[in-house]
Order: structure tokens, then C-alpha cells, then sequence
């Protein structure tokens, strides 16, 4: 805007002996990187000194190649641009290439580039470039001219969708809502552009379209409907930019369901997913992918913050990403240049060019290539002058030849040109910014529950009553867990200015995610049971209910606010069941056999005699508990568990790092953890008495927090440690970060990792330029040897560090390369690391538990199920004496196949059975059907569709996931 600017006046003066008689030459040039615009030089003589007049000046001072090919009369030439001085009148000048082809072009007075043609080149070849000007040559110059490919760049225009960040979430959505009718527009006015110029749009998530479709007037959403139809706009799977590896299994899934839902509605074919700024995934996300009709994963992380590896192991290097089954894969092009190449300015050659080249140099194998393009920032808008670009480029220019296109097109062409040479890898791309969910632990544990929770409550709905099942209501649910693992976790500002509005406003809002998903799970479970439920004031028999696919035996624990009519606790049959009071006023018992899928019956009363006795009691004298399986001893310096032995295992499991315990509290103050600061002195009390639960309550003070509180608990019979650490937590605005230390003692022992639906060994399973500083686990990590090891299920808190507390990286440095084997672990459990978006500080009591399992050689599906009886546990209802118990419904052979969701169909007119082989090895998954069993089960995918019917047992490879569809018509 030249009316802003302000008048400048640089004058230089030079002095004599640099002045020749006659035609001088003078050049300007930049010394340092510094720069200047102008209007125009001038050079004046000095006060009596005449200059005279300028001569007719012709001369060649340079020639140069090009990267690009140009197209005259059908054929394909290589440009090579002549830098010329002319000085005096207009006149024609001929530029000949090696004596042949020649262009006539008009030089004006001054600097002029002229272009010459020269044939395509296969190898490096030198030319001669004559100009001549009147007939008589001015300059002949010899240049080696390289060969350029044909490239075709694939411009993939869209929005990276932060839900929140640059703006508050409600004013986002609003936002993308306007591109949505900006991007029709301007598709419409290029419809009858030449292909390639027309204007596309990538929607790189389906959140926006989610809400603009249930907002937009009748006639908007027909013109979305259609320009979805015409290409103009190409939709991706995701719902959002996900933090895949926080997702749960089933949740994982429920990141595609909108997908679906489009697919079903609309017909529409949605073949790619995006992903925007977030650094790794999850394996996992490959077979729901592919399982969901998914073939392209076009990836555009974050160009420098907290990535790793991320864009030095595979930007620009596609690959079939396998599934941990090896029967699936995706083709995944993580795009070179991230996706914010073009936040300042616009669609250039001139960046396009040097990106090239350095393909080039790099011997960058194909000649087609992703480019993200995205504007003015996060949440930016469509660039309305792009097909005109494009278009004016290349007619311009043959190559490179600019194409605008949806995702799915771009990896359609590719794999069709390059599907036999494309590479495979396998493994976890284990993710990087994960870790910010340990900004807001109680949230991220409410979510973890939550989505738990709402596969039970699913079950319970299949068991009950599948007929009135709210799919409407789940799938509202689902997106609130969803959201809360979204990146966007807050403002731009949330480090610099956690206290200002802008911060508040938006942490409210994602807050909300998590607190409506707790919310909503529970409404929907209660629900569920509202027609099993007595209404009676008095408790006088409660049914127990498995949502698992295998038979239980577990401790209940009855709430206090119930009035019972009894304290001791009865079977159906009116055998007396091992019960005990808490401290907490709660009544707890043993609830056995209870088998998959069913619920069985207990009676409260208060006989007037009775001589209970519990076998294999558990009992306490401080500082050590035990039971007939284990015996654990606390230290009484440091309040971690010293000593952890089994019956029949030779060895201490606790013993396995000198000067560490089992659960011991660790506070990094600061980013290094050379020196993280322990809690102080303890006190040990007898928290429950026994004989079913006995637990020790050791309390302390601790940096970092105002108390902390650690409970360690054996059940009469179980072979497991219960651990329950309340962390009352300080609001510390300085970085900080708290981790619990679990070394366990088994030589030689191979750690594994449960992870949505795969199985990962660290370093071993895990691809090229993955995570290794900090693990994000579902539920258990196992460490195991030839002949036992130790399972570790964690409830609350994901995130889990191998061997040490580890550096948090800064400014790109600090990433682990290599990891090397151990047995030591970490629950990485707070922190407030990051310097933009996650929170900035937590306050208040926050509950982390876990569960210690010792065993004998690794079976993959008893860990499994021991997992996920901690996050899945048995639910008590009270129920009137009359009411009929639920029987079993279904189990599954073999041992390591696991029904992971149990649930009535969309449609209500199905079951949606989901197995896992959770073993390592294939299986003959096989359902075992109470009478009557259903007259036909089919094979289905992510969207429930009935595919092939199933007869006999199901093949299952290892770490495999299927979906079976079977009609309520048994």
C-alpha cells in the first residue's frame, strides 16, 4: 500500500577513480542479508561536471538453466534464460541454442531476461547460447543444462482444523462453516477451467461438516451434497486431528463412524484420511482405516515443533503402512514440507522450485509429489486467486505441472503409477505430543473411563433390551470422547496467559469434552439397567453383572448411600459370600463365577448366626501385606513398595533397581530430570483390616503437591496388588513433572505394550523416527522372561517412559535414537512441559491406579482380560428378589480371543459382535451361543453391513480385529 509508506532518500556517492571515461557499469548487491524496496536509482554528476552522452550498449552477462519444460508448436523444450545489458533504443535480438533453435524477443532499454530454447535432455549437456542483435552476435556463453522431470505437484488445498487455538471453539466452527460456502463458489466459477486448474477442496476432518450439515438450510446442504459429488469438495475420514494412541480401541473406531454415516446417507465414496500438525499414530489406525474402506493416509505434520523424527525418517518417502496383522495395509505419504509451507504468502513458483530441487538432490524417486496447502495459519481460508494460478502456470509452463486435487485423487494416480514400487513397513509410529494430556490428568482419566464405560453400557444394552437401543445418543457420546482426544487442547496463549479470558474460555470449552463424556456414559449405563432396577428404598438382592466375554470372579464393592437390608452377603443357593465393611462405609464381596455376558444373583440380610470364613484370607501387619498368593512389604523411608514376592515365582519382583521401590514418587522440577526430588518422611497406617481387603495407607508430604496419599491393597485369593495414589496437586505455573517409578525384577525380561489393537515391544515394533522419549499405553505394560515376568495395569494415566526418567526435548534436541532393553518403568502421570496449547498448570486431588499381576510365562489373553477387568469392572444393581436374572448370551474359544464390543446394531436389528486375537499367532475364533442360537452370522466391516456369512469358526491372524453382524431373528 503505497500511500502508507514513507519517502527515503539514500544517497551514495562514489568516488572518482572508480569512474572510467565512458560506458560504466554499476551493480547493487546485498552484502550482509539485508534489503531494500525501491522506486528507481538515479545518478546525478556533480555541481560542474557534465555527463555525457550514453552510447548504444548491447551485452551478455549471464546465462543460466531452468527447472522447468516449456511446449512450442507439440514439442517439449528446456528454457535456458540469458541475462542481457541493453542500453539505447528498442531492437530485436535472436537467441540461438547450439546453432539451431532460435527465438527473436525485443529488448528494451535496460536489463533484460531473454529466453532460448533447448531440446529435452536425458543427461547433463553442455550448449552454446549466441545472442545476437542487429545480426551480430553480442555474446556467446557455453552452460551444462540437466535434465527436468515431468512433474506433476499436487496441490491439496484445505484448512488444518484446530479446534480452538487461534480462536474460541464456537467462533472455529463458524468459520470453517463460511469456507464451506467460499469453497463452492469459487469451485463453481472454475468449473469450466482446464482440469487441473479447477478449484478443489480438502475437508481435513469431518468435525465442521458434522454441524454445518444439522445447521445449513435446506438449499446449503444440497449444494454441499452436490459439490461433493461433482469433487469440487473431497472429504477425509477422521473426525478430528486425533491423539490416536490416547483413543481406546472401540473409541479408535468411533473416530470413522461419521464417515460411515455419510457413506450410508449420500452414497459417498470416502477412500482417504487426512491428518494435520500431530506428529505420529497410533498402529492401530491402519486396520480401522482399511476396515472402514479407508486406502490413503495423507499426513502433514507439524514442520519443526516436537516432531522428532517424524519429517527426516519419512516426509516425502510413502509407504504401505502394514496392519499388526499383516493382512491389511494403507498407503501413507507423510508430505515433505509439513503443511504449513505457505502460512506467510501465497502459491509461488519460486518456493515450489527450490522444493523440487532438493527432491532432486535427495533422488527422490517418483515424479509425483504431495503439497500441502494451507494459508494465513491455523484455521486459514481458502486461497481465492489459486485456480487462476494454477491456470496461468501451466499454460506457462508444461512442467512442472501444477494439478489441484482432493487427497484421494492424488493417491489414486499414484499408486496407480507407482503401486509395484512403493516400499512396506510394519510397526507403531509411536506418537510425540501425546505427552500433553498429562497437562490436564483428571480430565484425561474421566475420558479414559468414560469411554470404558460406554462399551459396557453398549453390552448391557445388547443384553437387555438391544430393541430401544439410542444409537442418536452413543454416537453423541462417542463424539465427546473423541473431541476431549482432539490436538487442540487450548488457546495459543494457554503457557503465556493461562489466567487471561481468551485461555479460560476455550479450556472451559474443551474441559466440557471430557466432563460430558463421564456424564453422558454414566446416563446411558443407568439407563440401560432402568428396567432390571428395583425401585425399592431397601436393598435386598442385587444382580452382578459380566460384560466380558469370559467367565469372572472379582470383588465388588456395594456403595455406602445404599440402604441394605443386610451387611453380609449371600448367594442365590443361600451360601454366605467371603464379605467385608470398608473403612469407607462401602460393603465388599466376592463375586464368582459369573459368566460372560450374563448376571448373577446375591441376597443381603444379616443372619442372626454366622461363621464366615474366607479362604486364603488377606492379612496386614505394617509394614508388609499379604494373602495366600503374594506378600508385599513397604519401605519405611520412602513409602514405595520394597519387596513384592509370589508363591511360586523365585525371585522379588520388587528388587529391581537399588535405592527405588515399586510406586515411588518422583518430582522433576524444571525440563531435567538428573536430580527429581523425592517425597519426605512417611507415615504407614492400616487402611483396611482384612480379612478380604487389607491395604496400608501411606501418607507423606511431597513436592509439587499439598499431600499425597498412596494405598496398597490385596484381596483375599487374588493374586494381584492393588495400588491407589491420590496426588493432591499444587497449581505450579513453572515447568514441572511428576512420574512414579516401577522397576521391576526380571532378568532378561521383554517388555510389551498394549496399544489399540496391537501388541508393541519397544525399538522392536516400532517404525523408523517413532517416539521413544515417553509411551502412550491403553492399559498394561507386561515384562516378562522364558519363564515369568510381571503384568502392570495402569487405569488412569497413559503415558509410561522405558528405563529412566527421560529428557524433555527442546529445540529438536533431546530425542532418543535408540532405546535400550529394560525392565524399569515409568508412569509418567503430570506435567506442563509444552509452551503453547495444553495447560499450563493443575490443581486438586487426582486418583492414579494400577494393578500388579505377577505370572508365570506370558499368555497374551490372560493379561488381556486381567487388563481389562481393571477398566471394565463388574457392575452391582439392585434389583427386586422377583426379577429374572439375565443368562448368558455367547462365549468365545479360544482363551486369546476376546469379544472387545458387544452391541445392539445402528439399526437395532442386529448384534455387532467384536473379536480380537489378542495372542501373537492366528486362531480359530469360535462362538459358543446359548440355545437358541441365531440362524445366520455374518461377516461385516466399521459401518455393520452384512459382507460374507460366516459358518464354522473364523480364521483370525495374529492381533487381529473382525466384526461379526448376527440378526436378532434367533
Amino acid at each position: 500500500e503505497v500511500e502508507k509508506g514513507r519517502e527515503h532518500l539514500l544517497k551514495i556517492e562514489f568516488p572518482a577513480k572508480v569512474i572510467e571515461a565512458g560506458t560504466n557499469t554499476i551493480t547493487i548487491s546485498s552484502s550482509t542479508g539485508s534489503w531494500i524496496l525501491y522506486d528507481y536509482v538515479a545518478l546525478k554528476t556533480p555541481i560542474g561536471v557534465e555527463a555525457g552522452p550514453l552510447k548504444a550498449t548491447n551485452k551478455l552477462l549471464d546465462v543460466h538453466t531452468q527447472s522447468y519444460l516449456v511446449e512450442r508448436g507439440g514439442k517439449l523444450y528446456q528454457p535456458v534464460m540469458a541475462s542481457v545489458l541493453h542500453l539505447g533504443e528498442p531492437v530485436e535480438a535472436l537467441v540461438t541454442v547450439n546453432g539451431s533453435q532460435s527465438v527473436k524477443q525485443t529488448l528494451q532499454s535496460g536489463y533484460k531476461l531473454v529466453e532460448g530454447l533447448a531440446p529435452v535432455v536425458k543427461n547433463p549437456t553442455s550448449v552454446e547460447v549466441d545472442i545476437k542483435v542487429s545480426g551480430k552476435s553480442i555474446g556467446t556463453k557455453t552452460v551444462t543444462i540437466k535434465p527436468v522431470r515431468k512433474w506433476q505437484v499436487y496441490v491439496l488445498h484445505h484448512s488444518h482444523v484446530d479446534i480452538g487455538y487461534t480462536h474460541v471453539q464456537t467462533d472455529v466452527v463458524r468459520k470453517h462453516w463460511d469456507y464451506f460456502d467460499q469453497v463452492i463458489e469459487l469451485a463453481r466459477k472454475s468449473a469450466d477451467y482446464p482440469p487441473g486448474s479447477r478449484f478443489k477442496w480438502n475437508v481435513e476432518v469431518l468435525w465442521a461438516v458434522d454441524s454445518y450439515l444439522n445447521q445449513a438450510s435446506k438449499e446449503k446442504r444440497e449444494q454441499f451434497i452436490e459439490a461433493v459429488r461433482k469433487g469440487w469438495i473431497g472429504l477425509d475420514a477422521l473426525y478430528g486431528n486425533e491423539l490416536t494412541a490416547l483413543c481406546r480401541p472401540e473409541e479408535l473406531i468411533r473416530l470413522v463412524d461419521y464417515a460411515q454415516k455419510l457413506r450410508q446417507r449420500y452414497g459417498f465414496t470416502i477412500d482417504s484420511a487426512m491428518i494435520t500438525d500431530v506428529p505420529g499414530y497410533t498402529w492401530g489406525i491402519v486396520p480401522v482405516l482399511a476396515q472402514s474402506g479407508v486406502k490413503y493416509f495423507s499426513v502433514g505434520p507439524n514442520r519443526g515443533h516436537r516432531i522428532g523424527y517424524t519429517l527426516s525418517s519419512w516426509g516425502d518417502k510413502p509407504f504401505y503402512w502394514e496392519s499388526p496383522s499383516g493382512k491389511r495395509n494403507v498407503l501413507c505419504w507423510v508430505a515433505g514440507e509439513g503443511y504449513s509451507l505457505f502460512h506467510s504468502g501465497r502459491l509461488s513458483g519460486g518456493r515450489l522450485l527450490e522444493y523440487l530441487k532438493r527432491l532432486e538432490e535427495s533422488e527422490y524417486p517418483y515424479d509425483i509429489l504431495q503439497v500441502r496447502y494451507s494459508i494465513g495459519g491455523d484455521n486459514g481460508p481458502p486461497d481465492p486467486g489459486l485456480s487462476d494460478f494454477v491456470k496461468k502456470w501451466n499454460e506457462k509452463y508444461a512442467y512442472p505441472r501444477l494439478i489441484v486435487a482432493t487427497a484421494s485423487e492424488m493417491c489414486r494416480e499414484f499408486e496407480r503409477r507407482y503401486g509395484d514400487k512403493i516400499p512396506s513397513a510394519r510397526g507403531d509410529f509411536t506418537p510425540y505430543w501425546e505427552d500433553g494430556a498429562g497437562s490436564s490428568a483428571i480430565e484425561t482419566s474421566l475420558n479414559r473411563d468414560a469411554a470404558e464405560r460406554l462399551v459396557q453400557a453398549e453390552t448391557l444394552w445388547a443384553m437387555l433390551n438391544p430393541a430401544k437401543y439410542s444409537a442418536e445418543d452413543f454416537y453423541k457420546a462417542w463424539r465427546e470422547v473423541v473431541l476431549y482426544d482432539e490436538h487442540t487442547w487450548g488457546a495459543h496463549c494457554s503457557i503465556s496467559q493461562p489466567d487471561s479470558d481468551f485461555t479460560k474460555a476455550q479450556w472451559k470449552i474443551k474441559q466440557a469434552f471430557a466432563l460430558e463424556a463421564d456424564a453422558q456414559s454414566r446416563k446411558l449405563l443407568n439407563t440401560a439397567l432402568a428396567g432390571h432396577r428395583s425401585e425399592s428404598k431397601e436393598v435386598s438382592a442385587i444382580d452382578v453383572f459380566n460384560t466380558c466375554s469370559w467367565p469372572r470372579r472379582d470383588l465388588v464393592i456395594i456403595p455406602r448411600h445404599w440402604k441394605l437390608a443386610g451387611d453380609i452377603v449371600f448367594s442365590a443357593e443361600g451360601g454366605a459370600v467371603p464379605t467385608q465393611r470398608l473403612s469407607t462405609g462401602e460393603i465388599a464381596f466376592i463375586a464368582r463365577d459369573i459368566p460372560a455376558f450374563s448376571a448373577k444373583r446375591f441376597i443381603l440380610k444379616t443372619p442372626d448366626q454366622l461363621s464366615m470364613k474366607v479362604p486364603g484370607p488377606a492379612k496386614v501387619i505394617p509394614p508388609t501385606v499379604h494373602n495366600s498368593y503374594l506378600t508385599v512389604t513397604i519401605d519405611q523411608k520412602t513409602g514405595a513398595i520394597a519387596s513384592l514376592k509370589h508363591r511360586d515365582l523365585p525371585v522379588d519382583l520388587g528388587a529391581g533397581e537399588k535405592g527405588i521401590g515399586l510406586n515411588d514418587y518422583f518430582y522433576v522440577a524444571g525440563r531435567n530430570p538428573k536430580d527429581p526430588q523425592r517425597n519426605g518422611p512417611v507415615k504407614i497406617s492400616v487402611k483396611e483390616h482384612g480379612p478380604l481387603v487389607a491395604s496400608l495407607l501411606i501418607e507423606s508430604d511431597a513436592p509439587g503437591c499439598n499431600k499425597l496419599s498412596r494405598e496398597v491393597r490385596l484381596v483375599a485369593g487374588m493374586d494381584r496388588v492393588g495400588i491407589i495414589n491420590i496426588i493432591d496437586k499444587q497449581k505450579i505455573y513453572e515447568q514441572e513433572a511428576v512420574h512414579l517409578a516401577f522397576p521391576f525384577n526380571v532378568p532378561k525380561g521383554i517388555m510389551r505394550m498394549d496399544t489399540p489393537w496391537a501388541v508393541v515391544r519397544p525399538e522392536t515394533d516400532q517404525l523408523p523416527g517413532a517416539c521413544k522419549n515417553y509411551f502412550t499405553v491403553q492399559r498394561w505394560v507386561d515384562v516378562s522372561n522364558s519363564d515369568y515376568g510381571v503384568t502392570w495395569a495402569t487405569v488412569d494415566a497413559p503415558l509410561v517412559e522405558v528405563g529412566a526418567i527421560t529428557n524433555d526435548p527442546r529445540g529438536g534436541v533431546g530425542w532418543i535414537k535408540k532405546l535400550k532393553p529394560s525392565t524399569t518403568l515409568y508412569s509418567y502421570v503430570m506435567n506442563n512441559y509444552w509452551e503453547t496449547n495444553y495447560k499450563a498448570g493443575q490443581e486438586g486431588p487426582t486418583t492414579f491406579r494400577y494393578s500388579i499381576m505377577p505370572h508365570r510365562r506370558f499368555d497374551s489373553g490372560r493379561v488381556s482380560k486381567f487388563a481389562i477387568e481393571r477398566s471394565q469392572p463388574l457392575i452391582a444393581v439392585p434389583v427386586d428378589k422377583e426379577t429374572p436374572s439375565r443368562n448368558s448370551i455367547l462365549s468365545v474359544e479360544p482363551s486369546g480371543v476376546v469379544v472387545t464390543a458387544f452391541k445392539p446394531s445402528e439399526d437395532r436389528k442386529a448384534w455387532i459382535v467384536r473379536l480380537f486375537n489378542t495372542s501373537d499367532r492366528p486362531e480359530k475364533a469360535k462362538i459358543i451361543w446359548t440355545k437358541p442360537a441365531p440362524k445366520t452370522v455374518w461377516l461385516s466391516n466399521l459401518a455393520e453391513e452384512q459382507v460374507a456369512k460366516v459358518t464354522g469358526p473364523v480364521e483370525m491372524a495374529a492381533y487381529e480385529f473382525i466384526t461379526l453382524r448376527v440378526p436378532l431373528d434367533r
